[in-house]
């Protein structure tokens, strides 16, 4: 007796798919990307889309983790201590202007400031996701902050957490800036005075 054989699903790259889906995310907003559109970015059939990664939400849940994971990598690098913090934070923009002014048709600034925000009320996982990114970057900066505190860069008694999220406050005033058409000299001025408002004018 012969068996049907089943058809398999076919081989894709995991990290891939979801690169394409970011891209398709990023210009659309989580709202404006159909199944449709991810269908065709992606390359894989809904059925597909479903199986590997589920609904919509949770494959533009697995698009903001890759996103926090990259850009929590790109922030360890710039604050490595080996530099000054004026360094570093002047590294942290820079890094940060590289992703937010890139795009075909318009700078898209950042991914999560750009998507998520919009999403975060309506949906729970996303705001969790969102809140749990800007802790994460936040005390990232709070750690080299309190040893630049230690380490005599900054005055005794200075709040390392407050000055962490009034640099990242700086760092999401680019994005958002970047996304609405500031030039690269007008936000690279920013960035220079946000560093020089947290380590003092040199």
């Amino acid at each position: 007796m012969n068996e049907k054989k089943r058809g398999r699903p076919r081989a894709f790259d995991a990290r891939e798919t979801l690169e394409k889906a970011r891209e398709v995310f990023w210009d659309r907003g989580y709202a404006g990307t159909s199944l449709d559109t991810l269908s065709a970015a992606t390359k894989l059939n809904r059925p597909s889309l479903y199986g590997a990664f589920g609904d919509k939400e949770a494959l533009y849940l697995d698009v903001m983790e890759g996103y926090r994971a990259e850009s929590m990598d790109a922030l360890a690098d710039a604050l490595d201590p080996s530099f000054p913090l004026r360094d570093n934070l002047a590294r942290v923009y820079d890094s940060a202007l590289a992703v937010y002014l890139h795009g075909e048709t318009a700078a898209r600034g950042c991914f999560l400031i750009g998507t998520a925000t919009a999403e975060a009320i309506q949906h729970e996982r996303v705001r969790d996701l969102l809140s749990r990114s800007l802790e994460d970057f936040d005390g990232a900066i709070e750690r080299r902050i309190a040893l630049a505190v230690e380490r005599g860069e900054l005055p005794e008694g200075t709040d390392a957490g407050m000055l962490a999220r009034l640099a990242s406050a700086v760092m999401h005033s680019l994005a958002v800036r970047a996304r609405a058409g500031d030039s690269r000299e007008m936000l690279e001025a920013l960035a220079k005075s946000g560093v020089d408002m947290i380590c003092g004018r040199a």
